[in-house]
């Protein structure tokens, strides 16, 4: 396959970065063909969504959250799905040295979401979780100060960064329960790659988004590593069901999460 046509291909589908190992990510995408559209039986709050979304490997509407636990080294506990019963929350992954602006968007969404939720005063009934596949370079201090960065409230007290304790660890989890794309790309050939298809995005592509909604611009320092991955968002109701996965969720307004989440916590 031409890789420029395939890197291409990727950038539709909704994930960030635009290389890596592609005979895997390629491997797990050739199984998500449009079919019926597998809905789960959960119980719900929002109708059926209209798009076919095919057989996707993460859980989709009205299928159960699958359980984890990881740290949250701002505030010193251990966070797990067993937790969040009887409350609502959004989740997302990201990484801090996201070259493209897209983990920056993907928070943007959850902030908007805090903020509302304050403002109209359901914040105790939303959860807000943010989840680094880098803790290698998202340390506790660094996650601090990317929070002041991106306008997250943490005083507000529903927003937690969550940290696995390594990115083997936290990947077999996001891959093998979460059915997450995610691979990491450290060739220096595959960086080489990498930088040039950013800097012909930004020399041919200019559609006047701002940086919020995941425009970076400029030049891309990828450091010694990135990563391939989903921008993707969870919205999980009290009873731990999948009331909406945003695959694409850069390409999903952020009023309309904003209005989900009011919808699913009555707020």
């Amino acid at each position: 396959m031409n890789r420029r046509a395939y890197l291409g291909g990727l950038a539709g589908t909704g994930i960030a970065g635009l290389a890596g190992c592609l005979g895997t990510i390629e491997s797990q995408l050739s199984g998500e063909q449009p079919g019926s559209g597998d809905w789960g039986d959960g119980e719900t709050v929002l109708d059926t969504p209209t798009e076919d979304r095919g057989s996707p490997s993460h859980p989709i509407y009205g299928h159960e959250m699958p359980s984890f636990s990881f740290p949250d080294p701002l505030t010193g506990e251990t966070v797990s799905s067993s937790d969040l019963e009887g409350r609502t929350y959004l989740m997302t992954f990201f990484f801090t040295h996201c070259p493209d602006g897209a983990c920056p968007a993907l928070l943007l969404r959850l902030r908007r979401a805090q903020a509302d939720a304050i403002e109209k005063g359901y914040d105790d009934d939303l959860a807000l979780l943010a989840m680094t596949f880098d803790p290698e370079r998202d340390t506790p201090e660094v996650l601090e100060t990317y929070a002041g960065q991106q306008g997250v409230d943490l005083e507000a007290g529903n927003w937690h960064f969550l940290r696995p304790e390594s990115y083997e660890s936290g990947a077999q989890v996001l891959r093998e329960d979460f059915g997450m794309i995610l691979d990491r790309v450290e060739d220096e050939e595959d960086l080489a790659e990498l930088e040039e298809e950013h800097a012909n995005d930004d020399h041919d592509e200019d559609d006047g988004d701002d940086h919020d909604d995941g425009d970076g611009g400029g030049h891309h320092d990828h450091g010694e590593y990135t990563f391939v991955h989903y921008n993707l968002i969870f919205l999980v109701n009290e009873h731990g069901i999948v009331e909406r996965s945003y695959p694409n969720a850069l390409r999903t307004d952020t009023e309309t999460i904003v209005e989900d989440v009011r919808a699913v916590t009555g707020g």
